[in-house]
């Protein structure tokens, strides 16, 4: 059997790939494209523009534009927040085709794309509907003079201008909604910019939003890999902020770039988070399930927060060695559009190579192989499919440990008493999510408090719209989600006022 994408393009109506800009669909003005490879099959997909500088500068100069007119920001909040509640509703209209095209994009099952909220559509419109409700409350305070007199001390919060919006490919439902609805919803104008290996997707929801009533101009999108499209976009005077989800080196490159004109950046870069298993947990056999599942199982491990790490008490150790190895061996793969199929394969080739040079570094340090470790041949041979793999008796300093692996690959780490627990979960540069599984609820506190990542969940891991997401340490800056991300998309600015009857 040979796996082909070419059915599923005729039936979810793959358009080309073209940027929009002031309201305008069209190529690259150099006629620059990039063809898209299956990651399942090696087949060319479709083409996309690539945006030059020039492009570039015009979807920004089309946003600063509209944000300086006033047009959007100065809407009156009952208009803005029909048009964010209409994105929401066409969002989900258009589900299916979504889940179509994400499949065509990065190969994440539709079956997985419609159960799981992190990558489902409709968390994209749950999330537009959360921050169209934020639309009138953007509220300041009015504060009492420290010093006395006869005036008035207020604050207020303003949309913060022209933002920047990079997205990754592997999420792009929700990192499209979490940048994109606060945005909109304070009042910036926008110019996004998808990764390369994820834009026909994006380009759909887009398409969407243009029909729900966002402006012409307000909204711009831009498509090409970071050189030379997302260069230009971070270093472009004009942009006022950057927010960015991916690799921590990329991020680190914004925040240089940021210096010369003091962009503000949200940045998401990844982490290395431990699912802690103690003694006492309820299920250990669900907790390995759990574990295993957010390596595995949808995105094949090529998730930021996904629990690459589990710190197992030594007394269960073998026990959820043994489930998660039989959980790993029920992962099916395929055809993205077959419902049978679990999980993808790895996003490019530059990945695959990266993922199993991870594990030939996993297996010289001395970690035991307890399953997987290849790439997949026979009828998957032409696609970028690595077996689950776990690996045992893992050193917690060691490379497989330390460094984001972004593939399905799971360390497993045994601990004696909590304190060793929390000293390794926190031995990392990393500090995005964590699991803590245990009965006892002091002690899940405990733990919930001292393990420094920016979410940690009890007994399982869950997101939600409505709460802040980041990380800690080297995983990022700043939170997008909640009242965090609307005020990370917003200046505070501090009014003094006279009062009586002359404003002298």
């Amino acid at each position: 059997m040979t796996l082909t994408m070419q059915p599923h393009r005729e039936t979810v109506g793959l358009e080309p790939g073209l940027l929009y800009i002031d309201g305008e669909w069209g190529g690259a003005t150099d006629g620059a494209t990039w063809t898209h490879r299956h990651p399942a099959t090696g087949e060319d997909i479709g083409e996309l523009a690539v945006a030059s500088a020039s492009d570039v500068d015009a979807a920004v100069a089309a946003a600063r534009r509209r944000f300086d007119s006033g047009e959007w920001s100065n809407t009156r909040a009952q208009e803005r927040i029909a048009v964010l509640r209409r994105c929401g509703a066409l969002l989900r209209e258009h589900a299916e085709q979504l889940r179509g095209l994400q499949a065509l994009d990065n190969s994440v099952p539709v079956g997985f794309g419609a159960g799981v909220y992190a990558v489902s559509v409709e968390v994209a419109a749950d999330v537009f509907d959360h921050h169209a409700g934020w639309v009138d409350k953007l509220g300041g305070e009015t504060l009492t003079p420290y010093q006395g007199g006869d005036h008035l001390a207020m604050t207020f919060r303003e949309p913060i201008g022209v933002v920047a919006a990079i997205l990754p490919w592997n999420a792009p439902f929700l990192l499209f909604a979490q940048k994109v609805a606060p945005a909109l919803a304070t009042g910036c104008t926008v110019v996004l910019k998808p990764s390369e290996y994820c834009t026909f997707t994006v380009l759909r929801m887009v398409e969407l939003l243009e029909e729900a009533g966002v402006p012409a101009g307000v909204l711009n999108v831009v498509t090409g890999p970071g050189d030379p499209t997302g260069e230009r976009l971070i270093t472009h005077p004009d942009v006022d902020k950057v927010s960015f989800t991916g690799s921590r080196g990329v991020g680190s490159r914004i925040v240089e770039a940021s210096a010369a004109t003091m962009k503000r950046v949200s940045l998401e870069l990844g982490g290395k988070s431990p699912a802690i298993v103690f003694d006492d947990a309820a299920d250990v056999g669900l907790a390995a399930a759990t574990t295993i599942g957010a390596v595995t199982l949808g995105l094949s491990g090529q998730a930021c927060v996904a629990n690459t790490r589990a710190l197992v008490h030594r007394s269960v150790y073998d026990e959820f060695i043994a489930a998660a190895e039989g959980m790993a061996g029920m992962v099916s793969y395929g055809d993205p559009f077959d419902p049978a199929v679990m999980s993808a394969p790895l996003i490019n080739g530059k990945q695959l190579d990266r993922v199993l040079g991870y594990i030939e570094r996993g297996k010289a340090d001395g970690a035991r192989l307890v399953t997987g470790g290849e790439r997949l041949d026979g009828d998957y041979a032409n696609g970028n499919f690595v077996a689950p793999t776990i690996f045992a008796d893992v050193d917690n300093a060691s490379t497989l440990a330390q460094e984001e692996v972004f593939g399905p690959v799971l360390a497993v780490i045994p601990f004696d008493d909590e304190d060793e627990a929390v000293a390794m979960a926190n031995d990392t540069e990393y500090g995005l999510g964590a699991s803590v599984f245990s009965a006892n609820a002091q002690r899940t506190f405990r733990m919930a408090r001292k393990v420094r990542a920016g979410t940690v969940c009890v007994n399982g891991f869950q997101l939600e719209p409505h709460l802040p997401f980041g990380g800690f340490k080297q995983s990022g800056l700043g939170r997008e989600g909640g009242k965090s991300s609307i005020e990370s998309f917003t200046e505070l600015k501090t009014v003094l006022m006279p009062l009586g009857d002359e404003m002298m």
